[in-house]
């Protein structure tokens, strides 16, 4: 293999990996919230594994938060509620349908690059736009009500979750003289302190697992959450947006196959066909992103 195709070989087979971790990640939250773990609690001990292990490359950053106080207070915050909305939204609610709302990111990131970045949006812009949005509200119809609506828990955290995740990324890019180290001890802190808020605000009691399962979720943060996302961040960072935008569509591809194998949930015609537009809008968003002058 040359050094070209390495180049591009390794990033991609990072994303993908990355990608269909993330799509399977539900089935061990599942398993441990089973045992006894789960929610709140269990996004704390995910994200608090992966802090601690990150702590000894991250805490030279800290000055770089006195630089940037208020910006990198939004990214605890943003990263934060993704990460937790996303927990919840995937031990409540049928697994394709939460993928399918929170993959409505592009959506959102296409209005916020143009509102905070002042990003020109392309006419494929306001086409993926168009489709992604017409999407959502044929997944979300709720014939009680005669109109599109979340119906649950789920949908409202999927939803929020997929927002939130778009407007860290906009942080993010928005910090662009900030380090990595940095980046990655905001993500990591905000879920973890915002987790435990909530717990102190909401009175949650402590749960009880047994000694294997907490140890389970400490390995699935480090083994898999931190993994993960090291494998998407490798591959985002070397290849371009709208190429790393694609490949992350696999996860929807391993959220629907291990849905199918792992559990008795159904999608109806009209979630499919929903989710379909979905992910052509994210698709048609990606290409939007290219070099290329459409």
């Amino acid at each position: 293999m040359s050094s070209n195709d390495a180049r591009r070989f390794y990033p991609a087979l990072a994303m993908m990996t990355g990608a269909s971790m993330w799509g399977v990640i539900w089935y061990p939250m599942r398993l441990l919230e089973g045992g006894g773990l789960g929610g709140i609690w269990l996004t704390l001990t995910l994200y608090g594994a992966a802090l601690a292990v990150t702590l000894p490359f991250t805490l030279k950053s800290l000055p770089e938060f006195a630089r940037y106080p208020g910006w990198l207070a939004l990214l605890m915050v943003t990263a934060g509620w993704t990460n937790i909305a996303f927990v919840e939204a995937v031990l409540e609610g049928n697994i394709l349908r939460v993928l399918l709302l929170f993959y409505l990111s592009p959506l959102w990131a296409t209005l916020m690059a143009w509102a905070i970045l002042r990003e020109h949006i392309t006419r494929m812009g306001f086409a993926s736009l168009a489709i992604a949005m017409g999407g959502a509200l044929l997944m979300l119809w709720n014939p009680v009500l005669g109109a599109p609506w979340p119906q649950g828990k789920a949908d409202w955290m999927a939803l929020t979750a997929g927002f939130a995740f778009a407007l860290s990324n906009t942080v993010t890019r928005r910090l662009h003289d900030v380090s990595i180290e940095a980046k990655v001890l905001s993500v990591w802190a905000g879920v973890t302190i915002l987790a435990l808020v909530m717990i102190g605000i909401f009175s949650l009691p402590m749960p009880q697992p047994s000694f294997s399962i907490f140890t389970g979720a400490v390995a699935l943060g480090v083994f898999g959450i931190l993994l993960m996302t090291l494998l998407v961040q490798y591959g985002v960072t070397h290849m371009p947006v709208h190429r790393s935008a694609v490949l992350a569509l696999i996860e929807l591809v391993a959220g629907a196959i291990s849905q199918q194998i792992l559990t008795d949930e159904v999608v109806t015609v009209r979630e499919w066909i929903g989710g379909g537009l979905i992910v052509l809008g994210a698709y048609l968003s990606a290409r939007a992103s290219s070099p290329k002058d459409y």
